[in-house]
């Protein structure tokens, strides 16, 4: 089983959810899970987790090169590569790598076999073991890098080959491409928002990216105040999306998670609540 935790928007508490969640069904030995930090842009997961390392290997995507000897100029690379990766100036090809999505079309039209491929690296994939026990990857786009969805497809590739069992999917914040990415083949989603205006909203976006790529979705609302938020209730009423967990605004569990713990050690009766909240998920999220 695949459970992703995602938020419309940073901040929310999505790797708090997400590393606590790992360690409360690690303490099953039968159901060790592998967790994989998909927010490849800046990910944060390792900080509470505590992972050794034993494997990293650098990644990318296959950019064209061309042998100016061969090309003859014809122009048919340009017209067959949609993202502009291509241009012809002239008797010149030019080549701007950071557009090139790696789909090898120019090679393949290329009358003269004039056009190669190297392998432009992008970021690096880690895999080793948390200090709980249970098996740990990440992927780390380079800084200044434009796209982490080819970063997280070969993470993935590289960390689920080795499984069958349950996965912990930390995803990137909001409703854009890298999300998308890291959702495919997702069982469950777990929406982790907070009772504000701003939560609220992309919370809904959240919701109908999980209707369109139809993965069952529950929410769990963190920082949750004394006094209910009735729009955040009526979403998730009209969407069907049940409330599976509130985790109260407490300065405890903020002083703690500044401390870098995880809800799970600031309170231990977490574990079981975490437990709870899967059997729940099973059960409500359809």
């Amino acid at each position: 089983m695949r459970i992703a935790v995602a938020s419309g928007k940073g901040g929310t508490g999505k790797t708090t959810i997400a590393t606590s969640l790992a360690l409360s069904l690690g303490t099953a030995s039968s159901n060790n899970p592998l967790f994989l930090d998909c927010d490849v842009e800046a990910p944060n997961a390792h900080l509470f987790l505590h992972p050794v390392f034993q494997e990293r290997v650098e990644v990318g995507l296959p950019v064209p090169q061309v042998n100016p000897d061969l090309c003859i100029s014809c122009g048919r690379c340009a017209e067959v590569c949609q993202y502009h990766a291509i241009a012809i100036l002239g008797k010149k090809v030019l080549v701007f790598p950071q557009l090139c999505h790696g789909c090898g079309s120019c090679g393949l039209v290329c009358p003269e076999d004039a056009i190669t491929e190297r392998l432009a690296v992008t970021g690096v994939l880690e895999r080793g073991q948390a200090k709980a026990g249970f098996p740990f990857a990440q992927g780390v786009l380079n800084v200044g890098e434009p796209m982490a969805v080819p970063i997280i497809r070969q993470l993935k590739q590289w960390a689920l080959s080795q499984t069958d069992g349950t996965v912990i999917l930390d995803v990137p914040p909001g409703t854009s491409c890298p999300v998308v990415e890291s959702l495919r083949g997702a069982d469950l989603l777990l929406l982790v928002t907070e009772p504000t205006p701003f939560g609220l909203h992309d919370l809904k976006l959240a919701i109908e990216l999980a209707y369109e790529l139809q993965i069952p979705a529950g929410v769990i609302v963190n920082r949750d105040g004394s006094a209910s938020f009735p729009p955040l209730e009526a979403l998730c009423n009209e969407a069907g999306v049940p409330i599976l967990l509130r985790i109260p605004f407490e300065r405890q569990i903020a002083e703690g998670i500044a401390q870098g713990l995880t809800l799970v050690e600031i309170q231990p009766d977490y574990i079981e609540i975490f437990h709870q909240l899967l059997d729940r998920m099973l059960v409500e999220c359809k």
